[in-house]
């Protein structure tokens, strides 16, 4: 994997960057999209207490590395979080990681068993979700990441 360099800027050309919080288990990363307060940060702390880390909160930058969609934190706000109602917390970190999931959190998920869904990413396809109001849904998040997608 090529290495970002802190004078990387999210420009067309080099990458991109996004609203969206991201953490990553086992180097595979899940991008969580939305507008602020649809709960973001709160679904990256839900994840982060099963046993993913931070990648980045808020804002993520996307950069194409050695044909794989690379996220990482912009260095202003590497290493935190905010957890509405409690503030700005610190957190254990991945520099980077490979993007391979991306939530849609302004969008709810109707269906029981929905469709497999993707996006395009700097010309990549991305596995789509959208939120799903449940308990369950950041221990089936998890477990998407661990495990895949049954046919």
């Amino acid at each position: 994997m090529g290495e970002f360099s802190d004078d990387d800027s999210p420009d067309p050309q080099k990458g991109l960057l996004l609203h969206a919080s991201c953490v990553s288990f086992d180097g595979r990363a899940v991008l969580i999209t939305g507008v602020s307060g649809c709960g973001k940060s709160g679904l990256a702390l839900q994840l982060m207490a099963l046993g993913a880390s931070l990648v980045s909160d808020d804002q993520t930058e996307i950069a194409l590395r050695d044909d794989f969609l690379i996220a990482r934190a912009p260095v202003a706000i590497r290493g935190i979080i905010e957890a509405r109602g409690l503030g700005i917390l610190n957190a254990e970190t991945v520099e980077q990681a490979r993007v391979v999931l991306m939530i849609d959190m302004d969008r709810s998920e109707k269906n029981r068993l929905p469709p497999a869904r993707t996006t395009i990413l700097l010309g990549h396809s991305v596995a789509l979700l959208w939120q799903v109001e449940a308990p369950h849904f950041a221990s089936a998040v998890l477990q998407l990441l661990r495990f895949g997608r049954y046919a």
